[in-house]
């Protein structure tokens, strides 16, 4: 599976962005899409995901501002965030999980939010 991500930039506080990421792959074998943010010397912390097609979880500083949406082009999603904050600053990678076994990021983009 390959994971293509798509969307980052420089944004002022306050701004929006939309990310997209596009999986290639047997839609039907893919059971999660989602984002991690990580910043340099921390983890990588859920953004966003959406489950089996249709549930959808946010990490909690994403909860009311970001929305994460199954896009109409096949193993597709797209990350809608609003009201963009300095430390949402970080790279972003997508993560496909396949059969509920395998785990696939792609290489990140780099979103920063500043004046």
């Amino acid at each position: 599976v390959q994971v293509m991500e798509s969307g980052g930039g420089l944004v002022q506080p306050g701004g929006s962005l939309t990310l997209s990421c596009a999986a290639s792959g047997n839609q039907f074998m893919i059971n999660a899409m989602g984002w991690y943010r990580q910043v340099p010397g921390e983890q990588r912390e859920l953004v966003a995901e959406i489950l089996n097609r249709s549930i959808r979880k946010y990490g909690d500083g994403a909860k009311g501002r970001f929305t994460i949406s199954v896009a109409s082009a096949e193993n597709t999603i797209s990350l809608q965030m609003n009201g963009l904050k300095s430390e949402d600053t970080g790279v972003y990678y997508c993560q496909v999980v396949e059969n509920g076994l395998y785990t696939y990021w792609g290489e990140g983009t780099q979103v920063t939010v500043s004046s």
